[in-house]
């Protein structure tokens, strides 16, 4: 349905977007990770049409949207990272003037207006001024705007960042019924690795403008499949231990958590015994210890080296 091909886009001498390939099936939920900076903003600003590459092509139903981007504008919902509403408007003025932008018939919008504002649970908020909302009745609205014109393709581009959870519940369950129940296409961009989990059937893992792995879950998770994660609580923080793991063989990783380590090391490996005599060596204790299977997240750290809220 949607496919990038080569998609490059260059600032003067950096690379934001470096020969970007991925695909959108109908009906399909799909996740784009990677750290700030990664490249994902600006290529969903090219596959929207927002945004021209330097080179490499956006491809909508077999047809280029760079030479011609009107046919997905009329099909397309994109939801960006800043809230796009005028703050002095109510949520309802809000709703017909972007129904108007989008040509909704007058003889629908009305009903479009109650029937989005039913999806994002504001129908009873309709007449009061954005300004006065909360952050994540904002982003509410700001969805409920892009799905007036009843899109085919449907981007978030972090949509639940820096609001309360029962706002991001919400949204979370809106995306998933849109997909399950309408059978809208989703292009989902977070910093949360859980709700890319919860939503997507596929990943892509972006890093310094490329995609650097992609498939189902289970798939990236097969990356890691030769690989045990072991949580570590420590007593204390302690640099010096933190590089003597490092050192130590078999261990592929090692990122310090809120309270000690994650690390990732060669599946079979005798490796606690060793971090117990290290602990000892520093004067640290070890509080708790775990074997875990590895997540997404760890396969994200194996790829980028940085955890996904970086």
């Amino acid at each position: 349905m949607l496919e990038t091909i080569n998609l490059s886009k260059t600032y003067k001498d950096k690379k934001a977007v470096d020969e970007v390939n991925l695909y959108l099936n109908e009906g399909e939920s799909v996740g784009l990770l990677g750290p700030n900076g990664a490249g994902k903003s600006t290529t969903i600003s090219m596959i929207s049409s927002l945004l021209k590459p330097t080179s490499g092509d956006v491809v909508f139903e077999e047809k280029s949207i760079i030479k011609n981007p009107t046919e997905i504008r009329k099909v397309l919902g994109v939801v960006p990272q800043e809230i796009a509403l005028y703050e002095e408007l109510s949520a309802y003025e809000n709703l017909k003037f972007f129904g108007e932008i989008y040509k909704v018939d007058k003889g629908v919008l009305e009903k479009r207006i109650q029937e989005v504002l039913e999806m994002v649970g504001l129908e009873n908020r309709q007449k009061e001024v954005i300004k006065t909302f909360s952050g994540g009745m904002k982003r509410r609205i700001n969805i409920a705007a892009a799905l007036l014109h009843q899109p085919k393709i449907l981007i978030l581009d972090e949509p639940t960042v820096g609001i309360d959870p029962q706002s991001r519940n919400h949204i979370l369950e809106t995306v998933r019924n849109l997909n399950e129940q309408y059978g809208t296409s989703i292009l989902y961009t977070s910093h949360y690795m859980e709700e890319v989990e919860q939503l997507c059937d596929r990943v892509y893992i972006m890093d310094h403008g490329k995609i650097v792995a992609s498939g189902s879950k289970s798939e990236l998770l097969s990356i890691l499949s030769n690989d045990d994660t072991i949580q570590v609580q420590l007593s204390k923080e302690s640099e010096e231990l933190l590089n003597t793991i490092r050192m130590m063989k078999d261990v592929r990783q090692v990122d310090e958590t809120s309270n000690g380590l994650r690390i990732i090391v060669k599946k079979g490996s005798h490796l606690l015994s060793d971090v117990v005599h290290a602990a000892e060596k520093v004067g640290i204790q070890i509080t708790h210890f775990q074997m875990e299977i590895p997540s997404l997240e760890d396969v994200f750290l194996h790829l980028t080296g940085k955890s996904l809220r970086d």
